[in-house]
């Protein structure tokens, strides 16, 4: 079985590849235009395998990607290639736009002109599956219920604006065209090997070095966290089992304010007493509040039950054993995430 995945040099496609290759039936190609964030590592790692092959592409480039859909001949596509990162959103929307909104339509064109030409046998089982985010719902109160595949599309960023554009193109792709797809919307991820612009990535990495923590505002913004590995583990069970035209909303049910997951972060560096700056009494004194971001959402919360009920999945990695695991993983491939 040949499967596409875009993104794949990326913190969430890596760990995808990785446990798609598990399976050595697969072939697998990734298309990557290896942006700062892409994981070199990674890609090295996966070169190795006679079973993984790489294409250099951005998406947005619909020759390239009709060409390389030609050549591959993919029974499933697995769609991760984004801009993902909120600030930069907000001071280049541009970047988002051409990647998340044009990068997919030129995606999903492909996939049609591939699908169309495929015997019946093979229409049966190919499927396009466009993993998104969380925040296309917008932003809930403390109160309110979790996001549901049913939740009304509200978003707030720059960066969530292009990934709601994506999530409809998919759904218009499969309504008009009958294009088969899925589509999967999760919680903020973390793990071993995430670029650390991100929250975690960045308080970890900085509380090594003694740098300061920046925390956004009073830091009582509230995130749903999903460990790495259960979230790919949720994106094979939809790719393979999920039904054509569905969502599936995939959680960790490990709702935290900020604040309280920066000083979960320093009480662990206080007992590991990890830091190069070993003035520190309490990693606590690290942090610093600073000036709230634009149309910051106030909470994030999944309500997993159709994937946990329909595909029998559910996160396995709770957040205090996820975190530790992390923590060490950056205390220990420092020449992998250090800029000098």
């Amino acid at each position: 079985m040949n499967i596409i995945v875009t993104g794949g040099a990326g913190f969430i496609g890596a760990n995808l590849i990785r446990r798609l290759l598990e399976d050595q039936s697969l072939f697998i190609l990734n298309i990557d235009s290896l942006t700062y964030a892409a994981n070199l590592n990674a890609i090295e790692e996966f070169d190795k395998n006679i079973n993984y092959s790489f294409a250099k592409i951005d998406i947005s480039d619909k020759k390239a990607i009709e060409k390389i859909f030609r050549e591959f001949k993919p029974d499933k596509v697995m769609h991760l290639a984004a801009e993902s990162h909120v600030d930069k959103s907000i001071s280049n929307p541009i970047d988002f736009i051409n990647t998340n909104i044009l990068g997919t339509y030129s995606l999903l064109n492909a996939s049609c002109e591939h699908f169309n030409s495929l015997s019946d046998q093979k229409k049966s089982s190919f499927i396009f599956h466009h993993i998104s985010t969380d925040e296309v719902y917008g932003d809930l109160e403390e109160n309110d219920d979790p996001f549901t595949e049913k939740t009304a599309y509200s978003p707030n960023s720059p960066y969530s604006a292009s990934k709601a554009s994506s999530d409809h193109l998919v759904r218009a792709w499969h309504s008009t065209f009958n294009l088969p797809i899925v589509i999967s919307n999760c919680s903020n991820n973390y793990g071993p090997g995430q670029f650390i612009e991100k929250l975690i990535p960045m308080t970890i990495t900085n509380a090594i070095q003694g740098l300061p923590i920046p925390i956004y505002g009073d830091g009582t913004q509230i995130r749903d966290w999903l460990y790495v590995d259960d979230h790919v583990k949720a994106l094979k069970k939809i790719v393979y089992y999920g039904k054509p035209g569905e969502t599936y909303n995939i959680g960790g049910s490990n709702e935290i304010r900020n604040i309280d997951l920066v000083n979960e972060i320093c009480n662990i560096f206080d007992t590991l007493n990890s830091s190069e700056n070993k003035e520190i009494s309490s990693f606590k004194d690290l942090i610093v509040f600073v000036n709230d971001r634009p149309g910051h959402d106030k909470r994030y919360a999944i309500n997993s039950d159709k994937i946990e009920q329909e595909l029998k999945w559910k996160p396995k990695e709770d957040f205090n054993s996820g975190i530790k695991k992390t923590i060490q993983w950056y205390i220990d491939n420092k020449s992998w995430w250090h800029r000098d």
